[in-house]
């Protein structure tokens, strides 16, 4: 149970608003049904243009450095619940088992604080400084969910 929750988690990082769209694909250029247009930045894998996404979701254009390091730490994730799946799989014994979940525990963490910071440095900066005050609300709704 533990493991199919971590697994959805990442997956659901990693493929955005496109995903719950069913609307992923692979190409350069992608123009859908319900007008999505989405442009990939040569050698990348993430989004530079998105128009009008069914959705609705807020999106956040990212240097390559930051899309890269986030997309590191997520691959290392998912590289660690795979074993551990195979772990159950193979019928290790189950404080080893433990052990690597509470390291997956760490790493997720991990990537909450620095996706954290980078989202303070950069959303809510640019926010505040337009004038918008909801940020800060919605900053304090996300920090209270992260802190259950």
């Amino acid at each position: 149970m533990i493991l199919e929750k971590l697994i959805h988690f990442i997956s659901y990082i990693k493929q955005d608003c496109l995903y719950n769209c069913n609307i992923f694909s692979n190409k350069y250029l992608e123009i859908y049904p319900n007008r999505v247009y989405n442009i990939k930045r040569k050698g990348g894998n993430h989004m530079e243009e998105k128009k009008e996404c069914c959705c609705h979701h807020k999106t956040k254009e990212r240097s390559d450095k930051e899309y890269k390091d986030l997309i590191n730490r997520l691959s290392r994730i998912e590289g660690q619940v795979r074993g551990i799946k195979k772990m159950v799989e193979n019928d290790t014994y189950c404080t080893d088992i433990l052990v690597q979940v509470s390291a997956v525990n760490a790493a997720l963490n991990s990537f909450n604080k620095v996706l954290l910071a980078n989202h303070i440095r950069t959303c809510v900066a640019e926010d505040i400084r337009e004038g918008k005050d909801e940020t800060i609300d919605e900053l304090v709704k996300v920090l209270q969910k992260l802190m259950k």
